[in-house]
């Protein structure tokens, strides 16, 4: 009986030590995709461009899986490693994924034409997901595929406790369209939207810098400017800009300027003596040094076409450009971002540390040819950038220099009194930048806001969700077609609304800022941390609305709690600021080409202090 029960004991031992390790061996093996340096299975498609909401930007994570049962679900085949964003891929052809916590290595993943990816114009509209980090352990190993929610499949799911699993806890599909095939997002995961999620979560993982504390950090900058340094030396050309300085700090009150409207900048006086300084005295130097078509060749058509023009403009300017690099105060970097970002893609892909390094080899060449790099550490030199990766791939090897960006954001490096924001103007026609501006009277705007546009970032899904159909007076879109007629449509809805909602995408900027002032309609930015255009100059509280993100949901009682007096003053000013955001292919005073110059000066005279 004794011996019985011990072998019954242990045969029961054996037993549960069978069943653990099964289950150990089961749980280590079953998903064997999961596992360190474990490869994609062939035919994989990428499910989504995910962009974690429990963590700071710019933290980014991807699935793929691999297609299973036709369009109708994936299986996960991996989470692969901490990327940098994925926004490029070759039409029918491979995704171009960058990891750049590893070295700059590059995996390639095949894209079949069932897969969730849209290509449109030979770039990749990203995807994006929502994954709520949590500890659970669970796993799912299927997901439904989502039907294109204007580029935007939502997909609920978990990662478990190690972060090397996925649980797919929930899926869904795409609302009914709304008005004028605008998306309205109203799916729910459990008790709480998904919308309400992202916002919840986003806001707590990021620092929210509002228009009257950036107001506070330049207002800080002008006095720390005037603080007295020790005594060093230096050029005559920087002697000639502190003079200036002195001459435009005691400029005479002027309480009107001819070809101005006083009311728009903060200190009209100090404005105008220095944009007439400018014009009279300033001298830049362009390098030569460069090929095309990264450097000296502008494209002016499109949503970076900023950069194109002025690099277009400044180079043909014989009224500022000077031959001898000794007698210049400022020294233009003539690079595209655009075209560096777009030629690293076409001929040899690169990820964003190739193109910092690839800037950093042009910047060496500059100082070991020139002596005037190394003079003031780069201070006096200044680049005009519009591609959204243009903020970090500079950040190191141009971080002293002027940079003149779209990407504005202060969370992301921007510097207030260093640099200056270079307004995003979308231009469709290169041979007429200004076509077709102009709008309704305000007593012929009947409609209280107006946005459409892709769902880019995490923003305009909230927009959408909050205001989608849901007061008459408010025109909240999704992505409107691009045929002709929509595109009239658009346009209509602009000159005929009282304010116009410039909601940031991917990035804090967007070109509708500029469109608005276009239209004549008043902007309504929704963007924290975004540092509007000519902030050193313009008052910009006295023609556009800002909102900040979180009060989204309250939008149109503060629009409405706006008295029509303040609106209608509003409107005036938006109309006496257009002509400081225009191109013309030859130059007049105060457009665009000049605003942005004159930022670049006032910034590079900002940082000299008396002595």
């Amino acid at each position: 009986m004794a011996l019985t029960r011990v072998v019954r004991e242990r045969i029961l031992l054996i037993v549960v030590c069978v069943l653990v390790s099964a289950v150990v061996f089961f749980r280590r093996f079953e998903l064997p995709e999961f596992r360190d340096g474990a490869g994609a299975a062939p035919g994989i498609v990428v499910i989504s461009n995910v962009n974690t909401v429990g963590y700071p930007s710019p933290t980014h994570y991807f699935v793929v899986g691999k297609m299973v049962g036709g369009n109708e679900s994936f299986d996960i085949e991996r989470k692969d490693d901490v990327v940098e964003f994925v926004d490029s891929v070759e039409k029918d052809g491979p995704l171009l994924v960058r990891r750049e916590e590893l070295d700059g290595e590059m995996h390639i993943l095949d894209v079949s034409a069932a897969s969730s990816v849209e290509v449109e114009d030979d770039r990749l509209k990203h995807h994006h997901a929502w994954l709520n980090k949590s500890r659970s352990s669970e796993l799912g190993k299927s997901i439904d595929v989502l039907e294109d929610i204007g580029a935007i499949p939502f997909v609920a799911g978990q990662y478990g406790a190690d972060m090397n699993k996925l649980s797919i806890s929930h899926s869904h599909r795409s609302p009914v369209s709304s008005h004028a095939r605008g998306l309205g997002y109203t799916q729910r995961v459990g008790d709480v939207s998904t919308v309400d999620k992202i916002s919840s979560l986003k806001r707590m993982s990021r620092k929210r810098v509002s228009i009257a504390e950036i107001n506070s950090i330049f207002r800080r900058a002008v006095v720390s400017s005037n603080i007295m340094r020790p005594k060093k030396h230096l050029s005559p050309r920087d002697r000639e800009l502190l003079a200036a300085k002195v001459l435009i700090e005691n400029a005479p009150i002027a309480t009107k300027a001819v070809g101005l409207e006083s009311s728009v900048f903060r200190n009209i006086s100090q404005f105008k003596r220095s944009y007439d300084l400018m014009d009279k005295m300033l001298k830049v130097y362009i390098y030569k040094e460069g090929e095309k078509p990264v450097f000296h060749q502008p494209r002016r058509r499109g949503i970076y076409a900023s950069e194109g023009w002025f690099m277009k403009l400044m180079e043909g300017s014989k009224q500022f450009v000077i031959r001898d690099p000794r007698k210049a105060h400022l020294f233009y970097l003539p690079f595209s971002s655009q075209m560096l970002r777009n030629t690293s893609d076409n001929q040899n892909p690169r990820s964003m540390k190739d193109l910092e390094r690839f800037l950093g080899n042009f910047i060496d060449l500059i100082a070991g040819k020139y002596r005037f790099w190394n003079r003031a550490g780069g201070a006096d030199h200044f680049f005009v950038a519009c591609h959204d990766w243009a903020s970090r791939i500079t950040r190191q090897p141009m971080r002293n220099c002027i940079r003149s960006l779209c990407n504005a954001n202060l969370a992301r490096g921007f510097e207030i009194g260093k640099d200056t924001t270079l307004p995003v103007t979308y231009i469709k026609s290169a041979e007429d930048p200004v076509r077709d501006l102009g709008g309704k009277p305000p007593s012929e705007r009947h409609i209280l806001a107006f946005f459409a546009g892709g769902m880019h970032g995490y923003l305009r899904p909230i927009l959408l969700h909050h205001w989608g159909d849901k007061s008459p007076d408010m025109k909240i879109f999704g992505p409107m077609p691009r045929d002709i007629d929509s595109k009239r449509m658009y346009r209509g809805y602009m000159k005929s609304s009282k304010y116009c909602i410039c909601a940031r995408g991917y990035e804090v900027h967007t070109p509708r800022v500029v469109e608005a002032i276009f239209y004549e309609c008043v902007p309504v930015i929704i963007s924290d941390n975004y540092v509007p255009p000519f902030f050193e100059v313009l008052d910009w509280e006295t023609f556009a609305v800002f909102v900040s993100e979180e009060d989204v949901p309250n939008l149109r009682d503060i629009l409405l709690g706006i008295p029509e007096k303040e609106y209608l003053r509003m409107q005036k000013s938006v109309k006496a600021v257009q002509q400081h955001f225009k191109w013309h292919k030859n130059p007049v005073k105060y457009d665009l080409f000049h605003m942005i110059l004159h930022s670049v000066w006032h910034n590079r005279i900002l940082q000299l202090r008396p002595r």
